[in-house]
């Protein structure tokens, strides 16, 4: 399998986030794709390669010019206010506040932010923008005839919508190459989000819509990131009515509980009938992650690649979240290993 990967992602490394009443250092670390790219090498999964630069078009099908410019232009301006930390929002247009987009910067910031968990640094825009470029690279790739291809992003992308960052993610990748799909000719495109926390942005993007089925299995937000998306009741609305479905599960939930709602969620897929898949691949559903209450083990990572490889679609992998950082190579790689047993028949 492909593997599409930049050095890029380096430039981001957040100092900080508010997390548990306190600034904390990042659970969203630079040694969360240097683990995965170190078991794709080791375990020789296939080729490795630099993204092809596609430029802003293809970001510009999901996120919003102003929304782009403002997360470009951020940390310049606030260098050019003396400043030399984190930026990061502390005001948000909550329920009883105007949705007005201020001037200033901290105005804006939390006017296209949804938390404190997305610190913009100098080299953010950079590597957010990079990883776009990683998954859309992987996408051309499997345009082009490969049966699968996986985009080593990072930073991650599932909870960003069309204006909004927030969740460690700036730029949606998944949703990003899943409209590009449909821009060069696809018909139907599924995403099969598996991250440990609802894919609120991708949902938010496509929920009107009936050439995207988005399928989520989380945490379910009563008790968990990202709290206000992800409930069982959201299946879309107008053209998009029945073409989005949640699966949120209770803490402690092991393999037999998560392997029920995937068994569903393929079924859903098949009957869908993509012309192709993608999938958010968050393994922050491991038994040890520091921020998520899942019960999965090492070995389940095997059988949930194979289940999605039975269903027998050109697949694209994006990677998310998962921050047991020793074991998220092993569990990533996984899952990708078992992808192409399920592909090539062998059991």
């Amino acid at each position: 399998m492909l593997t599409i990967y930049s050095d890029d992602h380096r430039l981001h490394h957040g100092r900080c986030e508010l997390i548990d009443g306190k600034l904390m250092p990042c659970f969203e670390m630079p040694s969360r794709a240097d683990h995965v790219l170190d078991q794709v090498k080791k375990r020789k999964l296939g080729d490795i390669q630099g993204p092809t630069d596609f430029g802003r078009a293809p970001l510009l099908r999901v996120h919003s010019a102003d929304y782009l410019d403002f997360f470009e232009g951020a940390w310049a301006r606030w260098a050019a206010l003396g400043q030399e930390g984190d930026l990061l929002p502390f005001t948000w247009p909550a329920r009883t506040l105007r949705q007005v987009k201020p001037t200033g910067l901290h105005g804006e910031l939390g006017y296209y932010s949804f938390d404190a968990g997305a610190p913009i640094t100098a080299g953010t825009w950079q590597a957010a923008y990079s990883a776009a470029q990683v998954a859309l690279t992987a996408q051309a790739a499997i345009q082009q005839g490969a049966h699968a291809a996986f985009a080593l992003c990072r930073p991650p992308g599932h909870h960003a919508a069309g204006e909004v960052m927030g969740g460690y993610c700036y730029l949606n990748n998944a949703a990003i190459a899943a409209q590009a799909f449909l821009d060069q000719g696809r018909r139907k495109v599924a995403i099969l989000d598996v991250d440990y926390h609802h894919g609120n942005g991708t949902q938010d993007i496509f929920y009107s819509r009936d050439d995207v089925f988005f399928a989520s299995i989380h945490g379910d937000p009563q008790d968990e990131f990202p709290f206000f998306l992800g409930y069982a009741d959201e299946t879309g609305e107008g053209a998009g009515q029945g073409y989005n479905i949640n699966y949120p599960l209770p803490a402690g939930s092991d393999w037999a509980a998560w392997s029920a709602a995937l068994e569903d969620a393929c079924k859903r897929i098949a009957s869908y009938d993509a012309d192709v898949l993608v999938i958010s691949l968050g393994v922050d559903t491991f038994k040890d992650d520091p921020i998520s209450q899942f019960k999965l083990d090492s070995p389940d990572y095997l059988e949930m690649g194979k289940r999605i490889g039975q269903l027998g679609k050109p697949t694209l992998f994006v990677m998310e979240g998962g921050y047991a950082v020793e074991e998220i190579g092993i569990n990533a790689v996984n899952v990708l290993e078992g992808f192409q047993r399920a592909q090539s028949g062998a059991r």
